[in-house]
């Protein structure tokens, strides 16, 4: 499991610090033109260590709780994904790039600090990361079908620029990823020891490429800060809306507390960290789509947080 720090503790401060300096750096010429050179090997970088972190050899374990895992799936690669749609059309129909940021943030479940916020919330930890692996690996392959089906008539999305970014900023951590497991396999202290010592990294990557993103693109979230409310509003109403959605589906598959509380968070919590970089790769002249995107976890880690609060009082009700 992807070890509690306090980097993550503070990841939504790391984000708005992380877009404050970009945006004051890119104020000089000089750094504003080279910036953008950076993202990309950042963003890699990243993704390999977080790759690292996730035991994908023991997605097996994940259907073991057949009832748990194809409940949570079924909610964040059907339902899900339809919400996002519906929800985009109603609020940004009339600003491509929000709308397709806005999908691409809400078709991709969480593959990490929703462990964290599962905890604080008593849900079932070893539940939710049996269901890990096995989220990231249909979120790879699903997304560039969410963008065809959601997105195609939009006219943002070029199909082979699309696949390239992908396996540009995806497979080739995640290929990179198994390879170093591979060859540490008969050496687990070892490999243990490494994951621990590079879990810090993947916040501090991802930090600098959105440094380096605001620093070559700054200017636009400046001329454009009336977007930030657009995109709120279908934010809040996701979350909402999913909440009650987990809880009631949880309700009526008789699922414990735990497991509840365990389903609501898995199906709430997004991945920001993988679509922002699929974003910075494929659409690097809609920056407006990337921006939909560090938006989205300033507000989603306040609510997860207030989300986890709530889950730790209803299940405190149910036992009492």
């Amino acid at each position: 499991m992807i070890t509690t720090n306090l980097f993550e503790k503070l990841y939504t401060l790391i984000i708005f610090l992380a877009v404050i300096i970009g945006i004051g750096i890119g104020q000089v010429e000089l750094i504003k033109d080279s910036a953008e050179r950076f993202i990309v090997p950042l963003l890699v970088a990243m993704l390999y260590i977080t790759f690292l972190q996730i035991p994908i050899e023991e997605i097996k374990k994940a259907f073991k709780n057949i009832k748990f895992t194809y409940t949570s799936v079924i909610i964040n690669f059907v339902w899900t994904p339809i919400l996002a749609w519906l929800l985009a059309m109603v609020f940004l129909g009339d600003n491509p790039a929000l709308y397709i940021g806005f999908i691409m943030l809400m078709v991709t479940p969480c593959t990490d600090w929703y462990l964290i916020f599962t905890g604080i919330a008593k849900g079932n930890v070893a539940l939710s990361t049996a269901i890990l692996p096995l989220n990231l690996i249909l979120q790879v392959i699903l997304l560039p079908i969410y963008l065809l089906i959601f997105g195609g008539t939009t006219g943002v999305i070029e199909l082979g620029f699309l696949v390239e970014s992908i396996l540009i900023v995806l497979f080739i951590p995640l290929v990179l990823a198994v390879l170093t497991k591979m060859i540490l396999r008969n050496k687990e202290q070892l490999r243990e020891n490494l994951i621990s010592n590079l879990s810090v990294l993947p916040i501090i990557f991802l930090s600098l490429a959105i440094v380096a993103m605001f620093a070559s693109q700054g200017q636009l979230l400046l001329d454009n800060l009336d977007l930030m409310w657009q995109i709120t509003i279908p934010i809040l109403l996701f979350f909402t809306i999913n909440f009650f959605v987990g809880q009631k589906v949880g309700q009526l598959m008789r699922f414990p507390n735990s497991n509840r509380t365990s389903l609501s968070l898995t199906t709430l919590a997004r991945n920001s960290p993988i679509a922002l970089a699929i974003a910075m790769t494929a659409f690097p002249d809609q920056p407006l789509i990337a921006l939909t995107l560090v938006i989205g976890p300033l507000l989603e880690l306040p609510i997860l947080a207030i989300i986890s609060q709530l889950l730790l009082f209803i299940s405190n009700r149910r036992s009492t």
